[in-house]
């Protein structure tokens, strides 16, 4: 879910992960509804890198993963 996010949506196409420390907190049953969130942290002001903080939680809004990511958006030549 955080990889369709992050190179579909925000930051967008091209983006890949460079690292992610993600924790577990609960688990996820079959039937569940999930929601991936992320959020800006910070940016490079000279490089298509930014920090982002990623939640996911189930449909009861209890926090099944939390997390931080740094990521790199490439550029078309």
């Amino acid at each position: 879910m955080l990889n369709a996010l992050v190179a579909m949506d925000l930051p967008g196409a091209g983006t890949v992960f460079m690292s992610q420390s993600l924790k577990y907190l609960a688990p996820t049953y079959l039937g569940d509804t999930l929601t991936a969130e992320v959020e800006v942290l910070s940016l490079k002001p000279d490089k298509p890198v930014c920090q982002l903080r990623a939640t996911i939680t189930n449909q009861d809004g209890a926090v099944l993963l939390e997390g931080e990511c740094w990521t790199y958006t490439m550029r078309p030549d």
